[in-house]
């Protein structure tokens, strides 16, 4: 209760004094129709979500800016009386050291919850900067698997949560030059554990390079990252090493990299590709029991319980106003395929409408067997 209280009071405190002429609103509001079909012989379920988002940013001086973050999101429909019904504990659930997420009504056939998931101010001066609250702290650069990523995970199946979940914490950085910087940042989550790490970014022989050690939570973390281009085809890569802080001589390590290629043609055909190695992973049946739990229980030591993923995706703009995209994940080892297809209609302008596939395959127990196909239908209005 205290610090949904003090949380509170960062909210009044930072709209005090609001002024037309110092603050910007935007955001969206949406539905979303799901189709879950696990059998077509079998029952169809369906979920309808009906979500809006306000990203609020108050500048009241020069050098500091106040941002909120706010996501209301009420879903109703079969997959939760019927498949899903402990979805509403789940998506209250708040990972951050502040609960900013609560539940407001939930049934046997929906709920209604909201979150904070931006709340922070950040204060500019020349090269320093420095943000405390609730916020995104993102130092990944693959697309897919970023196990640079140490304060903010996120799942690549989400694909409805563009701008990703964020912690509670405190970074500054300081740009040394033109293309180089030095950022430390901390964070405590739900359980009061702590991240804590710096990162130094630079720029050499037209790459950008990104070193970074700490702590995050019970390990000790180094890395390292990359992103540049070769003959026009822009590469990145990024890895981690994970050890026990506590176990430190005892442990083995987890070691993850991943590396991406894409290339953008003449014609508009956009490709990209990924690889993951992850040291801790299995090379046997890497299910995670069901589809939420894919979703839900990811950091950055733990993106997948698989050794190896490949990640491949073409998309092509058919018209100006119209958009194929077709990616895919498969694990080598286990045998598994994950595939999703998309339509992307620009109906008019700030408005967009969303055909979507996710589609599963393989044996029971492998990384994406048994899971089924899901259909989405999303119209999306931003503002």
């Amino acid at each position: 209760m205290k610090k949904i209280s003090f949380a509170l009071l960062i909210v009044i405190f930072g709209l005090s004094g609001f002024s037309q002429k110092k603050y910007s609103l935007t955001g969206h509001l949406e539905t979303l129709e799901t189709v879950w079909i696990k059998d077509f012989k079998g029952k169809w379920l369906t979920m309808n979500s009906i979500n809006n988002r306000f990203d609020l940013r108050w500048y009241p001086a020069k050098s500091i800016t106040t941002h909120v973050g706010m996501r209301n999101i009420f879903n109703y429909g079969q997959m939760i009386q019927a498949y899903y019904p402990f979805y509403a504990d789940a998506m209250e659930e708040d990972d951050g050291f502040f609960d900013l997420t609560k539940n407001i009504t939930n049934d046997t056939s929906c709920f209604l919850y909201t979150n904070l998931d931006r709340l922070n101010f950040e204060y500019t001066k020349g090269n320093f900067e420095a943000k405390i609250g609730r916020q995104r702290i993102n130092w990944g650069v693959n697309f897919v698997w970023t196990p640079n990523d140490i304060f903010n995970s996120f799942s690549y199946f989400d694909f409805d949560y563009v701008e990703h979940a964020g912690c509670d914490a405190v970074k500054v950085q300081y740009y040394t030059g033109l293309t180089s910087s030095v950022q430390f940042a901390t964070k405590i989550s739900h359980n009061d554990k702590v991240t804590i790490a710096g990162m130094y970014r630079f720029n050499k022989w037209n790459y950008d390079f990104q070193f970074l050690g700490g702590v995050m939570e019970d390990d000790i973390v180094a890395g390292c990252g990359f992103s540049g281009q070769i003959e026009g085809a822009g590469i990145n890569g990024e890895m981690s090493y994970f050890r026990s802080k506590e176990n430190f001589s005892d442990s083995t390590a987890t070691f993850l990299a991943s590396i991406g290629a894409n290339y953008t043609f003449k014609n508009s055909l956009y490709i990209q590709s990924a690889f993951l190695l992850n040291t801790a992973g299995t090379t046997g049946p890497a299910g995670m029991g069901n589809f939420m739990a894919m979703n839900m229980k990811i950091n950055a030591k733990n993106p997948t319980r698989a050794r190896y993923s490949i990640f491949g995706e073409v998309s092509y703009p058919i018209t100006p106003l119209l958009k194929l995209d077709v990616s895919s994940i498969f694990n080598p080892n286990d045998k598994s395929v994950f595939l999703g297809p998309s339509l992307d209609f620009s109906l008019i302008e700030d408005l967009g409408l969303l055909f979507m596939g996710q589609f599963f395959w393989g044996d029971k127990g492998t990384e994406f067997g048994d899971y089924g196909k899901m259909f989405y239908l999303r119209l999306k209005y931003s503002f």
